[in-house]
């Protein structure tokens, strides 16, 4: 796909791997609109990159606030990439049953869920049918949809069964999603960050970091955010991948700890 004079919504675009992909998008030709709970970091943004850029701020579980993003998104050009990006973990989520033989606390895994899987589904579900009006190129292609899970959506660790849960919900999506759109000429592919260098992770101490990084293979290092809004161009720009569920980690595999 030709991403130049397009459009491109980025929900959690204010954030780590968000902003990195705002940037690159908008690095490459297409006009990106901000869409984050945080509204002033989104605004912040935004006026950094000027034309290339627009801030909405919203929760990605309201129809009402994912249309004013893509309203936003149509008015600098067709839309034709969604980089879903918002979620993260809840205060609250730990193991199914605690060592002092407290269960998990229900709220919070369906915070958890709220703010990964169904916020994913409800930004795709109404940016697609927008896509779906874009006039199509010579593969019948209408737009992209790169969805953020992780590979503890794979191999979730002790105390991660909540966002485990809902990161493999959004693996869980890719397939059935892809088939679902192909007739609209939308594409659906997810990634699975490892380990990244966001600047929260950047902020934890280097004793902690170093832990972060023993058991990643090559190269031994956290992940670039710039590496993680590389790929979503890649699949944007790549009309034949289609359905795939990446890791980008370093060859990282989880343990159980």
């Amino acid at each position: 796909m030709d991403l130049s004079g397009r459009s491109a919504i980025v929900t959690g675009g204010a954030g780590g791997l968000g902003a990195a992909t705002v940037r690159h998008l908008a690095e490459v030709g297409m006009h990106v609109v901000i869409f984050d709970q945080d509204d002033t970091a989104a605004a912040t943004l935004a006026k950094e990159l000027g034309d290339s850029a627009s801030a909405v701020g919203g929760d990605v579980n309201s129809d009402e606030d994912v249309q004013a993003a893509i309203e936003a998104a149509q008015a600098g050009g067709p839309l034709s990439v969604v980089a879903n990006v918002a979620g993260g973990g809840v205060k609250g989520a730990g193991r199914t049953v605690g060592r002092d033989a407290t269960p998990h606390d229900k709220p919070a895994f369906i915070k958890t869920m709220e703010m990964n899987a169904f916020g994913t589904f409800n930004v795709t579900r109404l940016a697609a049918a927008a896509m779906a009006g874009n006039e199509p190129d010579a593969d019948g292609a209408r737009g992209v949809v790169v969805n953020t899970a992780s590979i503890a959506g794979i191999e979730g660790q002790i105390g991660q069964v909540s966002y485990s849960a809902a990161k493999a919900a959004i693996l869980g999506m890719t397939l059935p999603m892809a088939r679902d759109l192909a007739p609209i000429g939308v594409r659906v592919c997810a990634i699975a960050p490892g380990t990244m260098g966001t600047p929260r992770m950047m902020g934890v101490p280097e004793q902690m970091r170093e832990k972060f990084v023993q058991d990643i293979i090559f190269p031994r290092r956290l992940g670039k955010p710039e590496e993680f809004a590389l790929l979503v161009e890649s699949i944007a720009r790549n009309s034949y991948l289609n359905g795939e569920n990446i890791r980008l980690d370093g060859a990282l595999r989880f343990g159980p700890r």
